[in-house]
């Protein structure tokens, strides 16, 4: 009826993909502004063997509407980040998070008047 499954050994375990303390930070200040302006409602976040995903849901039971992925083994070819489209399209890819989350920090910008 039930199977139960052993714990791996530590020996065993692969370093998994995360995002660090500073990039996690940056990351969710852009959430919050998001979700101020009334973009985003929801996040997930996955940190797997060889990549971390950061995805943003405009409603809870839709597809993510922007995904940043860290994937390290890209780093010194591509660039370890990129920015994902609902629909899978690669928009933005480079070696630093600042430059990845540009595209969406614009939408936040508006003009003032005088």
């Amino acid at each position: 009826m039930s199977v139960i499954a052993p714990f791996p050994h530590p020996r065993d375990r692969r370093p998994i993909a995360t995002f660090d303390r500073f990039e996690i930070k940056r990351i969710l200040d852009l959430y919050g502004r998001m979700v101020a302006a009334g973009y985003w409602r929801d996040y997930a976040i996955h940190m797997g063997v060889d990549v971390a995903i950061f995805a943003a849901y405009r409603r809870t039971s839709e597809r993510p509407e922007i995904r940043i992925e860290k994937r390290p083994s890209l780093r010194l070819k591509q660039g370890a980040f990129a920015l994902v489209s609902e629909h899978g399209l690669v928009l933005k890819r480079g070696q630093e998070l600042h430059g990845i989350l540009a595209p969406i920090e614009r939408r936040l910008m508006r003009l003032v008047e005088e």
